[in-house]
C-alpha cells in the first residue's frame, strides 16, 4: 500500500517530518481560525477529519479472537467508543471505503492476495498442530470485515462514503476541497497528494487523541524536492500503479550516480539510500529542463510504454484545482449493463453505492465486475468447498435478478459478469466469467423497477419472494413475521449451505442454529469470556464460510428491493465466532440438546422450530442430513515457549461465564 519504502524512510531517516500532534488541539485551532475569518458563528464549520476506513480496519479490530469468524458485538463496542472519543473533542468524522479495484491496480491486488494466501496456509498449519490461534505476527482480519464496517459506522450516525474510483484519490480530493484538518490512515500516498495533513492511525492513541503527522513540506526540504515533484518520485520508487519492477533500472542508475556524487559511505537503512538517490535524480531532471516538461520530463530516458505508465501514475495524484489537473481522465465509463436496466436503476445503484448502502449491486450493474478478498480456508481440506464456489449459484441468481428480471428470455446477447474471487487453487491470472441465472418468482415476473421503487403489501411480498428464491428457500415465506428477521435470514443461510455442501452434517447444523438462537442471551463481555479448550480447523473454515454468507444475504437483499432491514443481516446481530466455535465443539462431542441450548427453554423451542423447517426443506430436495460427529484433535503440540498442563490429549469441557 502506498509508495514502496517511503514510510520507513520518513520515520527512520527524516524524523523532522514526523511531528506528534494532538487532534483535539488541532480542532480547537481550526475553530478559532474560522471564527476570526467568519462574520457569523453560523458560518463556522466543524473541524472535519477524513478517515481512510480500509487503513483503519486492523486498528479497529482489536478483539482478542479473530480466527473463529469475528467477535462482532465486541467490535461494535470498539467502533462506538472510538467514534465517541472524536465526537467528544468536537471533531466530525467522514469515512471512505474502497468501492472498486481499478483495473490498472489489479496486478498489485492479485499479488497481495497471493501473499495473504501463503499466510493463511501457515495459520491453518498452526491451528492443526497446536489447537490454538497464532500470535499477532500471523494474524488475519475476519472475513467480510471491510464489507460490514461501513454499515456499522452508518448505524452509529457517521457519514460514510464508498468510492467509485480509487479510494485514496477520493479521500485526498474530499479533504482538500472541504478544508479538513487531516487525513487519518496508514498509506504513504497521502504524503504525495497535495492535500490535508497525513495523520497516522497506527500511531494514534485514542485516549489522548495524539498521533504522528507526516509533514510533506519538511520531507520535501529534507530530500530537495518540491511538493509538485513528489508524484514522479512516488512512481519511480514504485506504487500501486507503477510497480517496483518497471522502474528498477532507473533506481539502480540513480543509486550509482548518488554514490558517485556522495563519496562518503551511506550508513543508514538501505531503502533510505534508494529514496535519497531517486530524489536527487528527480531534482536533476527538473533542474536541467529548459522548457515546459509536462507530466514526465523529456530528459527522462524511458520507453514510450514506460512514459505512458508514468503519466498514469502521476495523474493518479493530481487533484481538482491543481496544476495539470486538466490532463486527468475524469470521464465516467459507461455502465457495463446499461441496456439491461432502466436509467432510474442505474442512478439508484450509484447513489446507494456512494452512500455505502448498496453492497454488490453497483459492482454488478455498473462495473460488471465483482471481487472478494481472502477468506480463512484450508487448502488441505478437500471436504469443504471454498466459499466462492459454495455461493456461486446464489450470486448467479442475484445477477439474474438484477439483469434478467422481466425479460422474455429471448435475448441473444446474454450478459456475463467477471468475478475475481480468491480461493485455494485459483491462480487469479484472469477473471472468471459467470453468467446470470434467471429466477422464477411464482405467479409473477415483475420488473426490477417495481421491486425497487414501488410500495404496498403486494410489492413487499414480491420482494420477499425474490429474496427467498435466491437461496432456494421460498417455503420459508410463511415464517416472515412469525420469527425475528435475523433468525429468518440465518435459517435461509444455513439451509442454503446445507443444500450446497454435501459434507455438512447434522452436528454442523446444530452448531450453526444453536449459535444463532443463543446469541441474544449474551453480552459482549460474556462472549469474550467463553473459554475454548482447543480450536478446530474445520470450525474455523465454517465460521468464515458463514460470515461470507451473511454478505451474500446482504447483496441478495439489496437486489430484491430490501424486503428485510439491513440491520437484520449484520453479524453483530446474528453471529459470534467464539460462540459458534464453542457450539461446534459441543455438538460434535454429542451433548444433549438442552446443554447445547444452555438449558434455556425459549432457545430450545426456537432451535427445534428452525431445525424442523430446515429438515423439511432438505427432505423435499432429496438432501439426507447425516450425523457425523468429528473426532476431537489429539496430540496437539504446544508452540515454542508454551506448556499445556497435563497431557496433550485435550478435554472438551467448555466454560461459559456464569449469569449474575
Amino acid at each position: 500500500m502506498g509508495v514502496k519504502g517511503l514510510q520507513s524512510f520518513v520515520e527512520r531517516c527524516c524524523p523532522e517530518a514526523c511531528m506528534t500532534v494532538n487532534l483535539s488541539e488541532m480542532a480547537r485551532q481550526h475553530v478559532a481560525k474560522n471564527q476570526q475569518s467568519c462574520t457569523s458563528t453560523a458560518n463556522v464549520t466543524s473541524p472535519t477529519l477524513v478517515v481512510d476506513g480500509m487503513s483503519c480496519l486492523r486498528h479497529w479490530y482489536s478483539c482478542m479472537n479473530w480466527v473463529c469468524g469475528g467477535q462482532w458485538m465486541q467490535y461494535m463496542d470498539v467502533l462506538k467508543n472510538w467514534v465517541e472519543a472524536f465526537t467528544f473533542a468536537g471533531i466530525k468524522l467522514v469515512f471512505f471505503f474502497d468501492g472498486v479495484v481499478e483495473e490498472q491496480k489489479r496486478p498489485e491486488w492479485v499479488k497481495r492476495r497471493h501473499g495473504v494466501n501463503r499466510d493463511i496456509v501457515k495459520i491453518f498449519n498452526h491451528i492443526k498442530e497446536h489447537g490454538e490461534q497464532p500470535g499477532k505476527q500471523l494474524s488475519c482480519l475476519p472475513s467480510a470485515l471491510a464489507s460490514f464496517t461501513p454499515f456499522a459506522l452508518r448505524s452509529l450516525g457517521q457519514e460514510v462514503f464508498c468510492s467509485v474510483r480509487e479510494a485514496d484519490y477520493e479521500i485526498a480530493s474530499y479533504a482538500c476541497q472541504h478544508g479538513s484538518i487531516g487525513i487519518l490512515g496508514q498509506d504513504t500516498d497521502f504524503i504525495i497528494y497535495d492535500s490535508a495533513p497525513y495523520l497516522s492511525v497506527a500511531k494514534l492513541r485514542i485516549n489522548s487523541l495524539t498521533t504522528v503527522m507526516y509533514d510533506r513540506e519538511r520531507l520535501c526540504r529534507n530530500i530537495g524536492l518540491t511538493v509538485t515533484q513528489l508524484p514522479l518520485l512516488a512512481c519511480l520508487l514504485g506504487n500501486d500503479v507503477v510497480s517496483e519492477e518497471h522502474m528498477q533500472h532507473i533506481r539502480s542508475n540513480a543509486v550509482a550516480a548518488y554514490r558517485r556524487t556522495n563519496p562518503a559511505p551511506y550508513s543508514g537503512p538501505p531503502q533510505g539510500e534508494v529514496v535519497l538517490a531517486v530524489a536527487q535524480f528527480v531534482s536533476s531532471l527538473y533542474a536541467s529542463a529548459e522548457e515546459d516538461t509536462g507530466l514526465v520530463p523529456h530528459s527522462l530516458n524511458v520507453t514510450s510504454s514506460q512514459r505512458e505508465l508514468l503519466k498514469k501514475g502521476i495523474c493518479s495524484y493530481l487533484l481538482p484545482g491543481h496544476k495539470n489537473y486538466e490532463l486527468v481522465d475524469i470521464s465516467v465509463p459507461p455502465s457495463a449493463f446499461e441496456k439491461y436496466v432502466s436509467p432510474e436503476i442505474l442512478k439508484a445503484c450509484r447513489e446507494k453505492h456512494v452512500a455505502a448502502e448498496g453492497f454488490m449491486v453497483y459492482s454488478v450493474v455498473c462495473a460488471g465486475v465483482t471481487e472478494c478478498s481472502n477468506s480463512l480456508e484450508d487448502v488441505m481440506d478437500e471436504e469443504l468447498l471454498p466459499q466462492a464456489l459454495v455461493y456461486k449459484s446464489c450470486r448467479q441468481r442475484i445477477y439474474g435478478l438484477l439483469l434478467l428480471l422481466g425479460k422474455d428470455g429471448s435475448t441473444v446477447d446474454v450478459p456475463a459478469i467477471r468475478e475475481w474471487f480468491v480461493f485455494p487453487g485459483n491462480p487469479l491470472k484472469e477473471a472468471d466469467t459467470v453468467h446470470p441465472v434467471p429466477i422464477n418468482i411464482p405467479c409473477s415476473q415483475p420488473s426490477l423497477d417495481l421491486l425497487w421503487f414501488s410500495s404496498g403489501p403486494e410489492v413487499s411480498a414480491l420482494c420477499l419472494a425474490a429474496f427467498l428464491t435466491i437461496f432456494d428457500c421460498l417455503d420459508y415465506s410463511d415464517l416472515h413475521g412469525q420469527i425475528g428477521e435475523s433468525l429468518l435470514a440465518a435459517l435461509c443461510l444455513v439451509t442454503y449451505i446445507v443444500l450446497q455442501v454435501e459434507t455438512l452434517c447434522e452436528e454442523d447444523v446444530d452448531a450453526f442454529l444453536s449459535q444463532t438462537v443463543c446469541l441474544r442471551l449474551k453480552s459482549p463481555l460474556e462472549l469474550q469470556q467463553i473459554e475454548l479448550p482447543l480450536l478446530s480447523s474445520r470450525a474455523v473454515q465454517l465460521g468464515s464460510l458463514y460470515v461470507r454468507g451473511l454478505s451474500h444475504l446482504l447483496g441478495a437483499n439489496n437486489a430484491s428491493g430490501c424486503p428485510l432491514p439491513s440491520a437484520a443481516l449484520m453479524p453483530w446481530h446474528s453471529f459470534d465466532g467464539r460462540l459458534f466455535h464453542s457450539k461446534y465443539l459441543l455438538a460434535h462431542s454429542g451433548v444433549e440438546k438442552s446443554e447445547l441450548l444452555e438449558s434455556d427453554m425459549s432457545c430450545l423451542s426456537q432451535f427445534v422450530q428452525l431445525k424442523e423447517k430446515l429438515l423439511e426443506t432438505c427432505r423435499k430436495r432429496g438432501r439426507v442430513l447425516l450425523s457425523r460427529p468429528r473426532v476431537t484433535q489429539k496430540n496437539l503440540h504446544p508452540p515454542p515457549g508454551v506448556r499445556y498442563r497435563g497431557t496433550h490429549s485435550v478435554s472438551l469441557t467448555l466454560r461459559f461465564p456464569s449469569k449474575s
